[in-house]
């Protein structure tokens, strides 16, 4: 199992594949000793003078042994054609057999060169034994070779059979220096496992002096070297998902500890030069985003999936989105309402190609193995131990005190930082904000550098998802508003969106919805998002808006700033409609938004449109909303509800194929519908208008139960 993971990682870095290497089965005896001289001479060429940092005795010895193999089929190649057809068959065997041992040979040698110094370190057993597993496969392809019957020349034959002697007695070779820095290693973590932070000069001498990682760049190529490895694991590999975080904690600790920020200070400079940033949407998807096919997109985040999964209701997410669905206690599918059989997530694989082949033929940058938001799914799946969690904290100290006093590009690199590492974890988020980020974090929301603003907001947002720091950022005088400020006049678009994803964040607590709504700008820039975002920051506005509707003493303020516009008009955009007939359905449940609502033109038609063509919770939100604005919305807007031409068919498939509840409204529409029908007749034909008019009590049947607001994850970023 775990040599199959070597291979696939190796595949997945470029390495040849295994077709590759098995295409030619039907080579004459002559090709196939060709194409086996060509393929070792290349071999040897390319890795005998190449310096390997661990594994050096085992890789040196490979290679001598494939120079031997050199030696042999250089010989048989020179001899002709004629000598070669003369091979026993027993030898043609064994160079089909040597066809794949130095594929594997490659593979291994590939693995030892391009992987990171500590995960070869974590590996050193494991390896060990794979150049093993080849010696012995080398052994025993040797005695099988009739050497005496190949027609060689003495002294090849002589170096063949000393080769074949050497192989026999090889032992399995574990480097004693090697182990010693692996074990040392595992000592750091056992120390920050027992409350302990390891001393600065023993940190320097293992990660500077023995292993040669001595700036920053390599210090950060280690770290996602082993994210990676937490990513994409396949079978029992040891050290577990769980180790491998505490690794990747304490490797990101010496980051800081012993580098600082001076190297990146340079690439993220002000102005326009802005580092790429892994975990939000690049701009050249977000600027092709309206191009891309609705499936290759997740129903959650409405972003290109990178590792879509089919949950029990046969619905395709992206796994850290519905993973964090399911965190937060979620038991039905987010698209259909359906509930949930079971938790498991199956990847789809079809479906992951078939982005993959789409993003390649479009020019869209795609990266499968990107750890933002996969890594996260995947750190989220192994339990934090206390060696990750204290080497978190160590490195959250360290790096709040750069927010504090260090340089306008240390205190962007820390923000950043902060922000990874409240991406998971309670206990992250936790101790990130009592070891007090969110002051210095929130000076930063204005700061002029783009990068700056964006990473503060968003780390602002990764914190505000643990409900206890809530208090903590509403509680910080002017955090509020600055955050507002970023949502109205944020320096880059993710900011924005951000900003709108932690007020969404933020007004899950009944007494902050009102707080956020009266901060000057914050619903009129909520409204602007949802008219002219994004569908990302459509998406981030609509759901704020949905939570600040949850709050009566909120609507007078969202009709005055024109928030009932833009929900109304988003009825007409499929990515946020289900949102935004959710919040309107539950504005009119009070007469001032049953009324401003009334007054909107394309309110009725939206709805309506909604019961023809939305999801099951999009259908019950539109009932419940054209229920009530028949109740309170006056004459105008009720002639315009029920003089629509479908709503009568509409109602009576809602009472078939609806929800629970969507039934249970329907039934109550219908009744209004058939009521002002009958007096319509009984007034001589005056219209649905007038015979609703004449009855402006409040009918006893048109009270029905209130409005539930719908559960909306919130996207770490």
């Amino acid at each position: 199992m775990a040599t199959a993971a070597i291979f696939s990682s190796l595949r997945r870095r470029r390495s040849p594949t295994l077709e590759a290497f098995l295409a030619p089965v039907d080579l004459t005896e002559v090709a196939l000793v060709q194409t086996l001289a060509a393929i070792s001479s290349e071999l040897v060429s390319c890795y005998s003078n190449k310096v390997f940092f661990f594994q050096r005795r085992n890789s040196r010895s490979l290679i001598r042994k494939l120079e031997i193999f050199v030696l042999l089929l250089d010989y048989l190649r020179d001899s002709g054609s004629g000598s070669m057809s003369s091979l026993p068959s027993t030898a043609i065997l064994c160079f089909k057999e040597l066809y794949l041992l130095l594929y594997r040979s490659k593979i291994l040698l590939d693995y030892c060169a391009q992987s990171s110094k500590l995960w070869l370190l974590l590996q050193n057993h494991s390896i060990s034994g794979h150049f093993h597993d080849l010696n012995q496969e080398i052994s025993t392809l040797l005695d099988v070779f009739p050497i005496k019957d190949a027609g060689l020349s003495d002294d090849v034959r002589e170096q063949v059979e000393l080769l074949q002697k050497q192989a026999r007695k090889a032992k399995l070779h574990i480097d004693k220096s090697d182990e010693n820095l692996r074990v040392r290693f595992f000592s750091f973590l056992n120390e920050f496992e027992n409350g302990k932070i390891p001393n600065h000069v023993d940190l320097r001498l293992f990660f500077v002096e023995r292993l040669g990682i001595r700036d920053a760049k390599s210090c950060r190529y280690e770290i996602e070297f082993l994210e990676e490895q937490i990513v994409n694991r396949e079978g029992d590999i040891e050290p577990t998902a769980s180790v491998l975080n505490g690794f990747v904690a304490i490797t990101r600790y010496c980051r800081f500890l012993l580098f600082g920020f001076e190297e990146e200070e340079v690439q993220l400079s002000f102005g326009n030069q802005k580092k790429p940033r892994k975990g939000l949407i690049t701009r050249e998807i977000a600027d092709t985003f309206l191009t891309i096919p609705k499936d290759f997109c997740c129903p959650i985040s409405l972003d290109l999936m990178r590792d879509p999964v089919i949950i029990s209701t046969g619905q395709t997410y992206e796994r850290s989105s519905i993973a964090r669905w399911m965190e937060e206690g979620q038991c039905t599918c987010p698209k259909t309402g359906q509930m949930l059989i079971h938790s498991r997530l199956v990847p789809n694989r079809a479906l992951r190609n078939l982005i993959m082949q789409w993003c390649t033929a479009h020019g869209v940058p795609y990266d499968p193995l990107e750890t933002s938001d996969a890594s996260a799914e995947s750190f989220a799946a192994a339990l934090p131990t206390k060696a990750a969690t204290g080497a978190n904290r160590a490195t959250a100290t360290l790096l709040i005190q750069h927010l504090v006093d260090g340089s306008q590009g240390a205190q962007t690199i820390a923000a950043r930082e902060i922000r990874l590492l409240a991406k998971t974890g309670k206990e992250n988020r936790a101790f990130i904000a009592e070891a007090g980020a969110i002051p210095h974090l929130r000076k930063l929301l204005s700061s002029s550098n783009p990068v700056a603003q964006e990473n503060s907001v968003t780390a602002m947002l990764n914190l505000s998802i643990y409900d206890k720091n809530k208090s903590r950022i509403m509680d910080e005088g002017g955090c509020l508003r600055s955050i507002v400020e970023v949502l109205r006049l944020g320096l880059t678009t993710e900011a924005r969106e951000n900003a709108a994803a932690t007020l969404f964040s933020l007004s899950a607590v009944h007494d902050y919805k009102k707080r956020i709504a009266e901060q000057e700008g914050a619903v009129e820039a909520l409204a602007g998002l949802l008219r002219v975002g994004t569908p990302r920051g459509k998406k981030d506005a609509v759901t704020a808006l949905f939570n600040l509707s949850t709050h009566t003493d909120n609507y007078a303020r969202m009709i005055e700033v024109g928030a009932v516009t833009a929900l109304v008009r988003a009825l007409g955009n499929e990515g946020v409609a289900e949102e935004a007939a959710g919040a309107l359905a539950l504005i009119v449940r009070q007469p001032v938004g049953a009324e401003a609502v009334g007054k909107e033109e394309m309110a009725a038609a939206g709805l309506i449109a909604m019961l023809r063509c939305g999801t099951p919770r999009g259908k019950e939100n539109a009932v419940v909303a054209l229920l009530e604005l028949c109740r309170s919305g006056g004459a105008a807007a009720t002639e315009r509800v029920l003089k629509a031409p479908a709503l009568a068919s509409l109602l009576q498939t809602l009472l078939l194929t609806g929800t629970k509840r969507a039934r249970r409204k329907a039934a109550s529409l219908a009744r209004v519908f058939q009521r002002c029908e009958n007096e319509s007749l009984h007034f001589g034909g005056l219209g649905v208008g007038y015979a609703f008019a004449s009855n402006s009590t409040p009918d006893s049947r048109f009270v029905d139960d209130v409005s539930v607001p719908m559960s909306i994850s919130v996207q770490v970023l």
